[in-house]
Formats: structure tokens, C-alpha cells, sequence
């Protein structure tokens, strides 16, 4: 397959940017069939948002107490009236013995 340097607008900032034939064989070679709608610092920009404005990944953490050892703890959802709560240590007993 013989690619060319392509110009494309940015479908967030509107600027226009070069998809390089380097960018078109990877993505040929990762099996992508559409050219890309946004320039690189827009792609990186989405890719932050989604991941928690720029925090790679990093998910909102919650205070809470284990059920089984009264350890202070955090787990990554809001805990619940009546629903225990368990630090990774007594988790993984209480996994282990279901």
C-alpha cells in the first residue's frame, strides 16, 4: 500500500494537521479503517478527560472503616448504610473463604 502525507481539520480546535504516512502504515498495521478527526494535542486532551481530567487513571477514593479489623481505609465507590466495608487485607480473607 503506497501512503501520502495527508492534510486534515481538526474536528475540535479546526486547525489543520498532517496525518504522516508514518501514522497512516500504524494505523493500517493496528487494522484502523478511519483517519483521525482531531489533531494530536486534541486526541491527548480527550484522552485525559477520560481518564479523570488528567489524572491517568487515578479513580476518586472514599474514607471508610473495615467491617472485619476497624483499619481505616479507602475503597473507589460512596460506601452504603448496611453494606460492609472491608480493607484490601480482610477482603481478600473474606474472598478466600466464599
Amino acid at each position: 500500500m503506497s501512503f501520502k502525507d495527508k492534510s486534515i481539520q481538526c474536528s475540535d480546535c479546526g486547525t489543520t494537521f498532517t496525518f504522516t504516512v508514518e501514522e497512516q502504515e500504524l494505523f493500517a498495521s493496528r487494522g484502523y479503517t478511519n483517519e483521525p478527526k482531531r489533531c494530536q494535542p486534541c486526541r491527548e486532551a480527550r484522552r485525559a478527560e477520560r481518564r479523570g481530567n488528567g489524572s491517568y487513571g487515578r479513580r476518586e477514593m472514599f474514607p471508610a472503616v473495615c467491617a472485619e479489623c476497624g483499619k481505616d481505609t479507602e475503597v473507589p465507590f460512596e460506601p452504603r448504610q448496611g453494606r460492609p466495608i472491608y480493607c484490601s487485607d480482610c477482603y481478600s480473607k473474606v474472598k478466600l473463604s466464599q
